[in-house]
């Protein structure tokens, strides 16, 4: 697995990667949930930001504790793992990015938006649903390096991306007001952004290092 990095005598630094890693992906898996549950729940945002804050200060930290950690490694090995190690930055930056787009998602709220009494409430949450399961099946499937696992999550995520698009294309030509119309939009962009970052992160396991992140230009199917 690309963790591999780490092993040949540094079974500790593997352990310390892998945990901290993980533990980033459940915090964005919790901001997520939080910005969701404002959004499309009512929940008090002045109660839930701190939350959410903490969450994503802590997620950046360990993206800056994890990169330093590699450079260091970089350092000790020389240019022995270098592509494993480019492998690592990208990947760290994506699972970072998920937090990010969560923040986003409460932005929406916090301008006082509140889509759970909305007739396609139970659409929203239920994509909000997915993608919380996904977060989770993401982490798990690049802890195992599951290679067959990873494909598949892709190429379910690919149809969701499109499921996305379709909703976005469908919000820019409808007659409905833009207060209902753009926060939509931007759930579903949002929505479409984490499950891309997800993508690239899984690309990691099936994917040569010039292929990482190639859902952000094309979509080919692995």
């Amino acid at each position: 697995m690309v963790f591999d990095l780490f092993r040949a005598g540094d079974a500790a630094g593997l352990e310390a990667a892998e945990a901290k890693l993980v533990q980033m992906l459940a915090d964005d898996r919790h901001s997520f949930d939080v910005a969701t549950s404002a959004l499309l729940t009512g929940a008090d945002t002045s109660i839930v930001g701190p939350d959410l804050r903490e969450t994503d200060a802590r997620v950046n930290r360990a993206e800056r504790e994890l990169r330093q950690a590699l450079v260091v490694h970089a350092s000790v090995h020389g240019t022995s793992r270098v592509a494993a190690i480019l492998v690592y930055m990208s990947v760290v930056k994506d699972v970072e990015r998920i937090g990010d787009y969560a923040k986003n998602i409460f932005d929406v709220a916090a301008q006082g938006i509140d889509l759970s009494d909305a007739p396609d409430s139970e659409i929203l949450t239920g994509y909000g649903q997915r993608i919380s399961s996904m977060i989770s099946s993401a982490s798990t499937i690049f802890a195992d390096d599951d290679r067959e696992g990873a494909r598949r999550f892709i190429r379910e995520a690919d149809i969701l991306l499109d499921e996305f698009d379709q909703h976005v294309s469908e919000l820019v030509v409808t007659e409905r007001q833009g207060k209902e119309a753009v926060p939509r939009a931007l759930l579903y962009r949002y929505y479409k952004r984490i499950v891309a970052h997800l993508m690239n992160l899984l690309s990691a396991v099936v994917m040569p290092l010039d292929r990482l992140d190639y859902f952000d230009e094309e979509r080919v199917r692995p």
